[in-house]
């Protein structure tokens, strides 16, 4: 039976700031901000609330929010079974399938990071003291899955996701030519779209190529600037009903189409998997999953006007671009140094809010709060007549997908 698609009524976040930088305030109060922020910019209350979703082990669970945010009764509570930000899209495409099967109404998504709070990536394996205080229970279990997941690579020194995700872009320099420079192109890139943006933490530090190129080497071909920053902050989004959106105050976003997922024997990719199929090595694994989003709405590349694709390293960027059809295997690098990604003049404007390079690393759901600014006209990197955006969530991990469509 066909029903109404699910639409996209009301975006917040936070503040976004440096890890450990927020101030004396905890990752659950972030959430709580995000989430009343999202509700009250579709015009709704927190009465209207009847379900809660979210990603990546969020340590805020749905069910303790709904209490304290005074949610008459909680329907749909959901938690994408996804490491890291693989699976922000998902959180996504599993409230549309909530509010689209009748198991909510007005279903909030949200995802919130402290890491002054609780730990900085890439010390996740050892114990340390955070600014606000000693390690908590709660890092030592993020501790322990670690080492169990990651405990017959870290005796080589695999210790953090730059390493991790060094190796894929690396193959991909070695197989088809490409350089650190059309790397470097993606960052400069989105430090220029960051720079009209207010929330973005890097939005008046320019960069140029020189600098880029001149940066610290963190992992081998991942310079400093290749790198994801490590934030504070929250943000959410408001998933509801068609018949719902009519009274919403703002212009709602249709959830044309999501996928997640992961190609057969994948399991966490590069991080802990050694079987992983060499065609598919070099690449952000998202070629099956895409090809399925395409179907599902109808739709191709060519019908893409805006891009916000998941920037966790320059690499996976450049690798996502092939894997989503904008290009060819092998010619990302071509094509990223063309200017294609630039919000004036670029074929795929990507990343107007900056992404995870320059804005806020939210584990991407600020991208999927960037595409609904973009459909609404609302973007600080407007892109004109912008109808279809394409949001990813990570590459070479398992992952998930959206295609919102302007209403």
């Amino acid at each position: 039976m066909s029903r109404a698609k699910a639409r996209i009524v009301g975006v917040g976040e936070s503040r976004y700031a440096r890890w450990g930088k927020i101030g004396e305030v905890t990752e659950h109060a972030l959430a709580c901000e995000a989430i009343q922020k999202a509700v009250a910019d579709a015009g709704f209350t927190m009465d209207d609330v009847d379900g809660m979703a979210s990603f990546a082990e969020d340590r805020n669970e749905g069910v303790f929010l709904a209490a304290e945010l005074g949610i008459p009764a909680l329907r749909f509570s959901n938690m994408v079974w996804m490491t890291g930000g693989g699976g922000g899209c998902a959180a996504i495409g599993n409230a549309a399938m909530a509010v689209e099967t009748g198991q909510a109404e007005v279903v909030v998504v949200y995802r919130s990071l402290c890491q002054g709070q609780f730990f900085r990536f890439g010390q996740a394996a050892r114990e340390v003291s955070a600014p606000m205080g000693p390690i908590t229970p709660t890092v030592q279990e993020a501790n322990s899955f670690l080492l169990t997941s990651m405990g017959f690579v870290m005796p080589y020194g695999l210790l953090m996701a730059a390493a991790a995700y060094a190796l894929p872009t690396r193959r991909h320099m070695h197989l088809y030519g490409t350089t650190s420079e059309q790397l470097g192109h993606i960052a400069v890139t989105f430090r220029e779209h960051a720079s009209r943006n207010p929330r973005a933490v890097m939005g008046q530090r320019p960069l140029t190529l020189e600098d880029h190129q001149a940066s610290p080497m963190i992992a081998d071909p991942h310079r400093l600037f290749d790198c994801c920053l490590e934030s504070d902050g929250a943000c959410a989004v408001v998933v509801t009903t068609a018949e719902r959106a009519r009274d919403a105050a703002r212009k709602p976003v249709e959830v044309l189409a999501s996928e997640q997922g992961a190609p057969q024997g994948y399991a966490f990719g590069p991080f802990t998997n050694a079987n992983i199929p060499d065609e598919l090595y070099a690449t952000g694994a998202g070629e099956e999953m895409a090809c399925r989003l395409y179907g599902k709405a109808g739709l191709g590349p060519r019908d893409v006007d805006v891009a916000q694709i998941y920037d966790h390293f320059t690499g996976a960027v450049l690798m996502q671009l092939e894997d989503y059809g904008f290009c060819k295997r092998g010619e990302g690098g071509p094509f990223v140094e063309s200017g294609a990604l630039a919000w004036k003049g670029g074929s795929l404007p990507t990343n107007t809010h900056g992404g995870s390079l320059s804005e806020a690393y939210i584990h991407g759901l600020n991208h999927v709060v960037e595409g609904v600014r973009a459909l609404r006209g609302e973007s600080t990197s407007p892109v004109d007549g912008a109808n279809v955006c394409l949001v990813t969530s990570a590459a070479c991990v398992p992952s998930s997908a959206l295609l919102l469509g302007a209403s």
